[in-house]
């Protein structure tokens, strides 16, 4: 391993450069460390994400794959048996599918299979999410696939900060990871610390509370915290308090912020835009009714994306949780009456 000390220092970096930042830090740090993925090397990624590392850290390290997710994740494997740790870009959501069986039947179990021999310490990086006028494909929220298989860290960012540090958490980590980008949030600006010592950082499995209230609980992640955050500042007008939570990590999902505030407000709304059929909204809504069903006021909201395909650009703000429908949901865990809501999801 060959670790370069790199003084702390604050910048303002968006949401995409934060993540470029971070994985040059692991590239730094540990001479194991590679990324595999469609044009990331010469082009820089499509999001420009990996933009200078190739030239920078030279193309035995930041490989241009060919067009086979399979055959990334196969690589990854075979590299990860061989003691380096392999940093996988999927290109767009919607071209996780063709790596589903390496990533659910040989990543996930391995460290199982083998009674602890073999480690896969591998990370998945998926821009995720709709919102960019993009087609099916490029738009998906395939989170809630990874979070039901056991073997599998699930983490999803929202910030610059936390997509700094996260990435070089989940890349030290010896467990895999899948690290979920919202793409339509790579340009959002922040400040960020760079450099220090990750075992002074917020763990990658804890979710933190992003604004406080008493009134209402909204647990969200990746894109939508901001959706949240907006929601909760436009609530406090009409004199309602949102408590926001950022989850961070989807699996597993850190319960204690999220119990602690429930049994404070009584009440839970969960976001997120992945159809409500089987998702983490469902999850979080069913453990949380187990955990704290004496201190709930009404039974738990989901505001999530339809149960479709999704939909052509043209559509997607109707397929989207935005304000409005946050907001409703909010309405109904308050029993008041409100204009949207026309079944069980909003």
């Amino acid at each position: 391993m060959t670790t370069l000390e790199m003084p702390v220092a604050t910048e303002t970096l968006t949401l995409g450069k934060a993540i470029n930042a971070g994985l040059r830090q692991a590239l730094a740090d540990d001479d194991k460390v590679m990324l595999l993925g469609e044009d990331i090397g010469t082009l820089g990624g499509v999001y420009r994400i990996t933009d200078g590392l190739q030239r920078d850290f030279g193309a035995r390290r930041v490989l241009d794959t060919p067009l086979a997710e399979a055959g990334i994740l196969g690589t990854a494997v075979g590299l990860a048996y061989r003691g380096y740790r392999p940093v996988c870009e999927i290109q767009f959501d919607g071209f996780i599918y063709p790596a589903f069986d390496q990533i659910v039947a040989q990543v996930a179990k391995l460290h199982y299979r083998t009674q602890g021999a073999v480690r896969m310490p591998i990370t998945v990086r998926v821009p995720f999410g709709g919102g960019i006028g993009a087609a099916e494909h490029h738009s998906e929220s395939p989170e809630a696939y990874f979070t039901h298989t056991s073997g599998l860290r699930v983490v999803a960012v929202s910030n610059p900060q936390d997509a700094y540090t996260m990435v070089r958490q989940a890349i030290a980590s010896d467990d895999p990871v899948l690290f979920f980008e919202p793409k339509r949030r790579y340009h959002v600006k922040g400040e960020v610390v760079l450099g220090g010592s990750l075992s002074d950082a917020t763990p990658m499995g804890s979710a933190r509370v992003v604004r406080p209230g008493t009134d209402v609980t909204l647990v969200v992640h990746g894109a939508l915290v901001q959706t949240a955050v907006d929601a909760a500042r436009a609530a406090e007008a009409d004199g309602t308090s949102i408590e926001v939570i950022d989850l961070r990590s989807l699996s597993p999902i850190d319960y204690d912020p999220i119990v602690a505030s429930v049994r404070k407000t009584g009440r839970l709304v969960v976001a997120h835009e992945a159809p409500g059929q089987g998702g983490i909204g469902a999850e979080i809504c069913a453990s949380i009714t187990e955990r704290c069903f004496g201190a709930l006021r009404h039974s738990p909201v989901r505001v999530t994306g339809h149960d479709i395909p999704y939909p052509p650009s043209k559509l997607e703000k109707h397929h989207l949780p935005d304000l409005d429908r946050i907001l409703d949901g909010v309405d109904r865990v308050l029993d008041r009456p409100n204009s949207l809501s026309g079944g069980p999801l909003a």
